[in-house]
């Protein structure tokens, strides 16, 4: 199919008709010359047809000056489409599309060349915009390659449909062909170490040493030596002379987690291993040679760490060369079927059970509301429970953990009593699971390692009380003192304070 007085410029292909329906309405109102295809073949063996013409017998209108194709596609697949024009028309921009967005599909895209990777559903104004970038005449229009780059062979377990994992993939897809320091954050178990070895497994460094160490694991005075190693006699208790993380690593990457904890003096020597690339041993005098890839990762705010001055800011800077934000299960709400799917199918296995479980809607839909403290890594472990601890091969909702429906019941007050409060100085009604938001507050400030939960809490709890006892009485702090049964000094003081 032809679109624009018969000159195909973008090449579409896609087995799916409706799709091929949206994207011709898009191009004829974009006034962009396009020719469509079913599959793979068809558009292989035009591009074949023209590559076997005389040079002068070629029209420019013959020859794509961009493919958009699809992925997942029956006989040639959009990898072995991208691969066959990447042999014929090197110079030809491909985007990419899938409504299964996985990391092995990224880092393959990229790494074959493709320009762009964008999942479906997409929205059509955007993905127009995004092809006349590409037929804009630029030298920096020309697509990302890598050199011999073949399709990843790894099977890392990061997948989604939601817009902010498939930024995560599409990053780590770009990463793949350089060497660079990054810096992963995002809270507990939003899988920080398995995106930190996948930047390794897509790397040039994949057949070396992937080391991974959690600062905050270490004890302080011990940190230095594990990182750095130690000369025999160099302290009490070293009795042989050691190698440290960064020697181990020689050549491949080296994970360094909770960074943000890491103590102010080493900071300063990191800093010099990633500007120089060499340190010594503790107690020793010869320099040792890091050729080492640093990939750090943190759950807390590490610019308002450095702010504080708790961390240093040109180390900050020069771990953040590129930074990748790993967001929070509940911000990918329509990722957990997959993912729940994808965890029941592995722990199906795992224990050596004939299938794997299934969820009925009405626990789905609990499971894609619940707050998931702990992210991609406690829904795995909750699948790993249902496969034990159901005993029907169908999972429905009193089959669900108490945390899971405590969590999910927290959410729904908490959103439910936001939109009471904003309704002027009404009262909150219904407060049936306040113990359950706070049971949340004290998981999550544990699990975060934050100081002083208690006195962190205790505080909070009191301007909230207060806060709302003068609401109440229209900022009459005797009458607040009152009804609270506490001194009007003491609601002065804590105001103050």
């Amino acid at each position: 199919m032809y679109g624009l007085n018969d000159k195909p410029t973008v090449w579409v292909v896609d087995d799916d008709k409706s799709i091929r329906w949206v994207l011709d309405k898009a191009l004829q109102k974009s006034r962009l010359p396009y020719r469509m295809f079913a599959d793979g073949q068809e558009a292989l063996d035009a591009l074949e047809a023209w590559q076997r013409q005389p040079s002068k017998s070629r029209q420019p209108g013959d020859y794509p000056a961009l493919l958009l194709s699809d992925i997942r596609m029956p006989n040639v697949s959009g990898i072995s489409l991208l691969q066959g024009f990447k042999e014929i028309a090197p110079d030809v921009p491909v985007v990419m599309m899938t409504a299964h967005a996985d990391l092995d599909n990224a880092v393959s895209t990229f790494q074959m060349g493709a320009a762009e990777y964008i999942a479906k559903p997409f929205d059509t104004d955007e993905l127009m915009a995004l092809l006349k970038r590409f037929l804009q005449p630029a030298s920096s229009q020309s697509p990302v390659t890598v050199e011999g780059g073949t399709q990843a062979e790894h099977t890392f377990g990061l997948f989604g449909q939601s817009p902010a994992i498939l930024q995560v993939l599409r990053t780590i897809g770009r990463l793949s062909a350089t060497q660079i320091n990054v810096l992963l954050t995002g809270e507990t178990g939003s899988g920080k170490e398995l995106v930190a070895r996948a930047l390794h497994n897509t790397s040039a460094r994949s057949a070396k040493p992937f080391i991974a160490i959690s600062t905050a694991a270490i004890p302080a005075h011990l940190l230095e030596s594990e990182l750095f190693g130690h000369e025999k006699g160099a302290f009490s208790g070293a009795s042989t002379t050691r190698t440290g993380r960064f020697e181990e690593a020689a050549g491949g990457t080296l994970f360094l987690d909770e960074i943000g904890d890491m103590p102010l003096d080493l900071q300063a020597r990191l800093l010099r291993v990633l500007s120089e690339g060499v340190f010594y041993r503790v107690g020793g005098n010869a320099l040792v040679k890091a050729d080492v890839r640093v990939i750090a990762a943190s759950h807390q705010d590490l610019a308002q760490r450095v702010a504080q001055g708790q961390f240093r800011a040109d180390l900050y800077h020069r771990l953040n060369v590129v930074g990748i934000h790993l967001p929070p299960l509940r911000e990918r709400s329509e990722d957990i079927p997959l993912l729940m799917h994808h965890f029941l199918a592995k722990a199906a296995r795992d224990l050596g059970q004939p299938q794997a479980k299934t969820l009925t809607s009405s626990a789905m839909a609990i499971c894609q509301k619940a707050h998931w403290l702990g992210n991609v890594r406690q829904l795995d472990n909750v699948c790993r429970w249902l496969t034990v601890m159901t005993p029907t091969p169908e999972i429905n909702e009193a089959d669900l953990p108490t945390d899971v429906r405590e969590i999910l019941a927290m959410a729904i007050y908490s959103a439910d009593e936001r939109d009471v409060q904003n309704q002027g100085n009404q009262p909150v009604t219904n407060i049936t699971y306040w113990q359950d938001a706070l049971r949340l507050a004290v998981d999550k400030a544990l699990m975060d390692g934050q100081p002083a939960v208690m006195i962190k809490l205790q505080d909070q709890f009191e301007q909230v009380v207060i806060a709302q006892a003068l609401k109440y009485t229209h900022n009459h702090r005797q009458k607040a003192a009152q009804l609270l049964g506490i001194g009007r000094n003491t609601i002065t003081r804590k105001v103050k304070d």
